[in-house]
């Protein structure tokens, strides 16, 4: 695992615990989300929206989601798929 991968599922983990699981679409998060759609992230050096992630991820999310480990996978997996990180 690279270090931007592993700062990214950090990132992702603190920011989707606090939603309320099962999650049936994207948004289900954004109630979670510190600044909603406007949340940023780090990708190495670039910060990017979750507004911005979630057009990103969209087709490779297979909702609904149970827990925040199976949701930030996913989304790791998404972004590596689109060569994001």
């Amino acid at each position: 695992m690279s270090d931007a991968e592993a700062e990214l599922r950090e990132q992702f983990t603190e920011a989707f615990s606090g939603a309320d699981y099962p999650i049936t679409g994207q948004m289900d998060i954004v109630p979670a989300l510190p600044n909603g759609p406007g949340t940023t992230f780090t990708i190495g050096d670039r910060e990017v929206t979750a507004m911005e992630l979630a057009s990103e991820l969209s087709g490779h999310q297979e909702f609904p989601y149970e827990d925040v480990e199976s949701l930030v996978d996913d989304a790791i997996a998404g972004l590596k798929a689109e060569g994001v990180i």
